[in-house]
């Protein structure tokens, strides 16, 4: 018989206990905060109707989504079968669309405004590569319920409050309106339809260049001197200029989320406007903000306004606006590095006992160490203690306790 491959699904990975540790750290820390600040957890599946997953607006994730087949005498496939007539549940790409279906279905029961919480894997069939998995950790906060700009402020300053707190410092808010920028593409000379098209090039300013924009834009097939005009102004336009660019509500609402943003800050991370910033969802309707960190070439955090989604599924649309922090990227920063591990690592002690000891006195003693703030592991001894010690202090332990002869942790530094 052939030997069952041991390797996890393409796409997919084990998470080994040293990347556990720091996993389970940070989801904690993060928690910790978001429950502070009056967010409350709440939980979704994993598996949602189909129909829900293709009508939610999604942009390129719809073109990634894990489709589950349908049972028994459901499944009648003829040559003319679409994916609906094949499939009627799929796995989620993201927790916002849960969460408004989740909402539209216990809204009665809810508090209003309601801030949520939510932490758990979503599911995307990606190409496989460095950092992008078909399975990952995603962390959102939301407000649903409150139409003015307070809830955006709130999810800005709160979201900074988690990243502060995990040790992260030299990060940036980019904030947008997609409004906004829609009534610019469209006061030079582009059609509503172009809108679309002409936004993912942009969003790509801070990779390809506007040079690159340009050249994308016009290969597609669009005037020149149009793409010149639009490219060089979205440039040019800086918050100081942007009421003058746009008279609209929106306008004065994005320049108050930014000094406000700005004063809440308090020097501790930069808010900046960047009138390039798009987010890849359809479903945004309004104002949009994205987190970079200084040395880092991608965002660690983003959301937005999404005032439509909710009457899809409700008699009446609600207004919302979330925030999701990138928890697999931060992970991979964290592993990397990128900022200290804390003192929970340097807590960590291992108890040796002989295989004779008596188990009742010897959990004793490790509960005994565990009330004094130890993460304790228990460890038959070996006739090598001593290499067998070197062992746990080569892997990071902080310090080491014999059962029966030390009578107190002894620390390795």
């Amino acid at each position: 018989m052939a030997t069952i491959s041991a390797k996890p699904v393409r796409g997919t990975r084990d998470i080994l206990p040293d990347e556990m540790a720091v996993r389970e750290r940070l989801e904690r820390t993060i928690s910790d905060i978001y429950a502070a600040h009056g967010f409350t957890r709440v939980e979704t599946p994993a598996l949602e109707n189909i129909d829900l997953l293709l009508g939610s607006e999604g942009g390129e994730n719809l073109k990634m989504l894990f489709t589950v087949l349908k049972r028994g005498s459901k499944f009648k496939p003829t040559a003319e079968s679409g994916v609906t007539d094949l499939c009627d549940i799929g796995l989620r790409y993201d927790l916002t669309l849960p969460l408004s279906r989740f909402y539209a279905g216990h809204a009665e029961t809810l508090d209003m405004p309601f801030k949520a919480l939510q932490i758990g894997n979503v599911f995307r069939a990606e190409r496989p590569q460095k950092g992008r998995f078909r399975s990952f950790k995603q962390c959102d906060i939301d407000i649903i319920g409150e139409p003015s700009v307070s809830a955006e402020i709130e999810l800005i300053h709160t979201t900074a409050a988690a990243l502060l707190a995990i040790g992260f410092h030299d990060f940036t808010v980019h904030i947008n309106d997609r409004r906004l920028l829609s009534d610019f593409i469209l006061s030079h000379g582009f059609s509503a339809e172009d809108i679309g098209a002409v936004c993912i090039a942009l969003d790509k300013a801070d990779k390809i260049g506007a040079d690159g924009v340009k050249a994308e834009l016009t290969d597609r097939g669009y005037d020149e001197d149009k793409v010149t005009a639009l490219v060089d102004g979205v440039g040019a336009v800086t918050v100081d200029t942007l009421e003058s660019v746009s008279h609209s509500d929106a306008a004065a609402d994005l320049i108050n989320v930014i000094n406000t943003s700005k004063t809440l800050a308090k020097g501790r991370y930069a808010v900046e406007f960047d009138f390039h910033l798009i987010r890849g969802m359809g479903y945004y309707t309004g104002q949009v903000f994205e987190i970079t960190l200084d040395g880092v070439g991608y965002s660690v955090a983003g959301g937005g306004r999404y005032d439509n989604m909710i009457g899809k599924y409700a008699k009446k649309s609600v207004p919302a606006v979330g925030f999701s922090i990138g928890f697999e990227r931060i992970v991979g920063l964290i592993m990397d590095g990128f900022i200290p591990s804390d003192e929970t690592t340097r807590r960590k002690v291992a108890l040796f006992y002989e295989s004779d000891a008596d188990m009742a006195e010897v959990i004793a003693a490790s509960e005994k160490l565990i009330a004094d703030g130890y993460h304790v592991s228990l460890v038959k001894a070996k006739k090598k203690l001593g290499k067998q010690i070197g062992q746990y202090e080569n892997a990071g332990y902080a310090g080491m306790m014999v059962f029966g002869r030390d009578e107190q942790v002894k620390l390795f530094d």
